[in-house]
């Protein structure tokens, strides 16, 4: 399968919505999170896999390595394997994190534009030329 697409309530109720499994992810590990009002996670940690959480929708408070921190919508927080962390719903509302992970790192930039001209379109746009990004309309 060259391609899965799903959303976070298609997946099923419950805290864990098993993203990896419903799109046939292999190459890491990832779930999506769903915490009502109150709810927080137990303190864990990891033998080998680091974790990247993004907050989707919410607001998510964090305990790693002694600290405390919030982040709201659009907030990403990355920890090693072995650091303890927990995490809760900081917010009135429900909190969705993606938690992303994976061990052995970066492979390096191996990318490539289907289109050799979009080669220096995109060097442009990452150095902050956002006209020569392509327009789509419905």
């Amino acid at each position: 399968m060259a391609h899965a697409r799903a959303t976070i309530d298609e997946l099923g109720e419950g805290v864990f919505r098993k993203v990896r499994r419903a799109l046939g992810v292999s190459a890491f590990g990832v779930n999506a999170m769903v915490l009502p009002p109150g709810a927080g996670w137990f303190q864990h940690f990891h033998d080998e896999q680091d974790e990247l959480y993004f907050v989707h929708r919410g607001q998510a408070g964090f305990e790693v390595d002694g600290e405390h921190f919030e982040l709201g919508p659009g907030g990403v927080c990355h920890v090693e394997s072995t650091t303890p962390r927990r995490f809760w719903n900081a917010g009135d509302g429900e909190l969705v994190l993606l938690v992303v992970g994976g061990k052995d790192g970066y492979v390096e930039r191996d990318g490539h534009m289907v289109d050799p001209a979009d080669e220096d379109r995109r060097r442009a746009a990452a150095e902050g030329d956002l006209s020569v990004l392509q327009i789509h309309s419905r």
